[in-house]
């Protein structure tokens, strides 16, 4: 199949729209100043065939697609033992949520939740510097280097009061085991990468190859490991929206407020979308038109 006429052809569909539609997240003032008519696709196929349109090449914060990596870097390090602390339910709440966390005893529903996404922080924390081992991991993952955007991780600090609460809340109930100012600062740091769509859509290359490092590749997981991460961005990787990407896309799917959502076809692609502007929920709106796009196009799904 010839990927590059199809993302080419999805950029002019989605022209017309961008900055129609959707704001930008504000509540990061670092991200509000993002210029909202912005969209960029790229694919890495399972035997390297790259294709990428519109701007692609444009680095941005991926927020919430770091939780991805961070749960591999967890599961790498920890296992099954992993999981003593987080489930692996859909949450059905937003993703910054305190009245489900209370109900449940300081026990994140899932790890791509906030709380989630901490609480596999404070893991790495205790494994060694959790900041060097996520820019490893992603340099190594995209074959270049990858860093931090220092701006967006002071905003993130200086206004993640509800993310203070998470950490604090979780160590009231003994669920965090490091200082939470020492985890939320490794946590904003992996929320504040910046990297392309090209560069996610190698990153992820991983979880269409069974666990396989997309350019060496050796295992990074195990085909069991795989499978779950898959089945849990399926579930819970768009927060409250997980239904209807399913419904709507039907491939496993991970999305950050910074406008990113990279999507997985097993045994055939990884993928990354980027467009600033957002829907209610948080996602893409544009990414998620896009995505939807391409399934169509491609008959591409894992239903």
């Amino acid at each position: 199949m010839q990927f590059q006429p199809i993302l080419e052809d999805i950029v002019e569909t989605v022209r017309p729209l961008l900055g129609a539609q959707g704001q930008v997240a504000r509540y990061i003032p670092a991200l509000a100043r993002v210029p909202a008519a912005q969209f960029g696709i790229a694919l890495r196929t399972c035997d390297g065939q790259e294709a990428q349109a519109g701007d692609s090449a444009t680095p941005f914060s991926i927020q919430s697609i770091s939780k991805l990596f961070a749960l591999t870097l967890g599961m790498q390090a920890l296992g099954d033992m992993l999981w003593e602390r987080i489930g692996r339910e859909p949450s059905g709440n937003p993703f910054n949520s305190l009245v489900q966390l209370e109900a449940e005893q300081g026990t994140p529903r899932n790890p791509f939740i906030n709380a989630g996404a901490i609480a596999v922080t404070d893991r790495l924390v205790s494994q060694g510097d959790a900041k060097a081992a996520m820019l490893a991991l992603l340099s190594s993952l995209c074959n270049e280097p990858v860093h931090f955007d220092e701006e967006v991780a002071a905003s993130e600090a200086a206004t993640g009061f509800r993310n203070i609460a998470l950490g604090n809340f979780m160590k009231s109930f003994g669920k965090i085991d490091n200082d939470v100012s020492a985890v939320l600062d490794a946590y904003f740091h992996h929320c504040a990468v910046r990297m392309s769509c090209l560069q996610l859509a190698r990153a992820t290359g991983y979880l269409c190859r069974d666990g396989r490092h997309p350019f060496s590749g050796e295992p990074l997981l195990t085909e069991r490991q795989t499978r779950r991460i898959n089945a849990l961005m399926l579930t819970c990787g768009t927060d409250d929206a997980a239904g209807e990407f399913a419904f709507r896309i039907g491939l496993p799917c991970k999305s950050g407020v910074g406008g990113g959502i990279v999507a997985v076809v097993p045994d055939r692609l990884s993928l990354c979308v980027w467009s600033p502007a957002l829907d209610a929920t948080g996602n893409s709106l544009l990414g998620m038109r896009a995505l939807e796009l391409f399934t169509a196009r491609t008959g591409l799904s894992v239903f």
